[in-house]
């Protein structure tokens, strides 16, 4: 009895202690939670500076350029001055050659007592001999001249063109991250078992990371997915209604959504190089340019730098304007085209011949990439234009076109399997999640299928970075509808 009253007397101590140590986490936690918050502030402002570095650093180079090609200018300009001296003082030298002359033959005649006509024949054969190697001369230096001043206009030409090539598009670089109100949207994003959170990731095609505090992070190879997959989240944490059937209809209706903005951008991209009335599914094929990228260089921003600058060279060197427009707007329209093999440039091809442009446009597609010899001058300005849009510093870098190609092959060897109704590639395609049709794959046939698709990559890609998970998923409803 007195070792009970005893333990009964220690517990507003233990209490004690047991809050003190509580105070002391909490403490702890705030204190790295400031340090956490001063740091982010630091890296904040250290990226602030360095994109002023860099704005000021782009505005010196493009001062230095403007000063360089009115330096330029001034140089053509003493150029031509000088040969216009040149050429006065080589017909002032014809001119008294012609005087010499005269005087010879009057002198011969009157010594030799020749004819005019004799008298002009040795003449001319012995200035001929004279002044032969003093033309040779004269005509290479002029030839070197011509050559040097062609060399010159060209740059000058191709310069200036540049310049007109400048656009204000701005690139949107889809958002991996949206902000959360507060941190307990996330148990309703999760769901009961996960059911949500993993309904929402079959629907897109994308993988979200719930890990940070206060953000959710979507990441995926495809940014049209990522740009579904954000708006698509953004408008179920606004509705609040998170569960499996809603996720379905608000990825449904965002994917919509998403057509008609590409289609707007489509139009837009057209309209702006000066192109009308084109067909509908020509213009839906433009507005995929909006979420795709060629090395890391959007292709809406490239197609308004190359069909700008393309058109002032046209302009430049009176070439077919509008052949040139429609060469430059359709040059990477292969890219964008699904379900059918081949290059891009074979399929950029098909498309034109297949809505009746002219053969010269079509010409300038086909030629875009040196596959055939250039034919006109409208192909070599849509092969140049195409060069200084994507060969500019800064223009692209990682080659993400072979990036997309092999998460695309990853999704097709799974496809092509029969039962399979979608397959999606996540991690830089280190995680393959097949849906398959539970009327047609048994679970045992599943796992079958799994180890297909495993040696179909092995045998795909012999040399891979990493491994491959294939996750295959069979999932079965039941749906009912009561009568009212």
């Amino acid at each position: 009895m007195i070792k009970l009253n005893s333990f009964l007397s220690s517990i507003p101590f233990l209490q004690q202690k047991q809050q003190k140590k509580i105070e002391k986490a909490s403490e702890e936690v705030r204190v790295y939670a400031e340090e956490e918050l001063a740091r982010a502030r630091h890296e904040a402002a250290d990226l602030k500076k360095k994109a002023e570095v860099d704005i000021q650093r782009s505005k010196q180079e493009i001062t230095e350029i403007e000063r360089r090609l009115k330096d330029k200018e001034n140089e053509v300009y003493r150029l031509k001055e000088k040969l216009e001296k040149e050429g006065n003082k080589i017909a002032e030298e014809k001119q008294e050659v012609q005087q010499r002359k005269e005087e010879i033959l009057k002198k011969l005649e009157k010594a030799a007592r020749l004819d005019q006509a004799e008298a002009r024949e040795i003449i001319l054969k012995g200035w001929e001999e004279k002044l032969k190697a003093d033309i040779a001369k004269r005509i290479k230096h002029a030839e070197e001249k011509i050559k040097e001043e062609a060399d010159e206009k060209a740059k000058e030409i191709l310069v200036d063109a540049m310049r007109h090539g400048s656009t204000d598009y701005i690139a949107e670089f889809t958002l991996s991250t949206i902000s959360l109100p507060d941190d307990s949207f996330k148990g309703r994003i999760i769901g009961k078992e996960g059911r949500n959170i993993r309904a929402f990731e079959l629907a897109t095609g994308v993988d979200v990371d719930l890990e940070e505090e206060g953000v959710i992070k979507i990441s995926s190879f495809d940014a049209l997915k990522r740009e579904v997959a954000k708006v698509a989240m953004e408008r179920l944490i606004k509705d609040g209604r998170v569960q499996p059937v809603r996720i379905e209809e608000i990825v449904k209706e965002t994917q919509e959504h998403i057509e008609r903005v590409m289609f707007e951008a489509g139009k837009d991209l057209a309209h702006r190089v000066g192109v009308y009335d084109l067909p509908h599914d020509l213009i839906e094929l433009l507005g995929k340019f909006k979420y795709r990228y060629s090395y890391g260089q959007n292709m809406i921003q490239h197609t308004l730098e190359e069909t700008k600058i393309g058109t002032a060279l046209a302009h430049e060197v009176k070439a077919d304007v509008m052949t040139v427009k429609l060469g430059c707007l359709f040059h990477d329209i292969g890219k964008v085209v699904e379900g059918k093999e081949g290059s891009h440039v074979d399929l950029g091809v098909e498309v034109l011949k297949k809505h009746g442009f002219p053969e010269a446009v079509i010409h300038c597609v086909a030629a875009s990439h040196e596959d055939i010899p250039f034919k006109s001058k409208e192909a070599i300005i849509v092969y140049i234009s195409d060069g200084v849009s994507g060969g500019r510093p800064g223009a692209r870098h990682e080659d993400f076109d072979q990036y997309l190609k092999r998460i695309k092959d990853i999704e097709d060897i799974a496809t092509t399997n029969k039962g399979v109704k979608e397959a999606y590639a996540l991690q830089a395609g280190r995680e393959l999640r097949v849906i398959v049709s539970p009327e047609e794959v048994s679970e045992e046939a599943a796992v079958v299928l799994a180890q297909n698709i495993k040696e179909n990559i092995e045998k795909k890609f012999p040399v891979f970075p990493g491994q491959v998970t294939i996750t295959i998923i069979r999932e079965t409803r039941a749906v009912a509808t009561s009568h009212s």
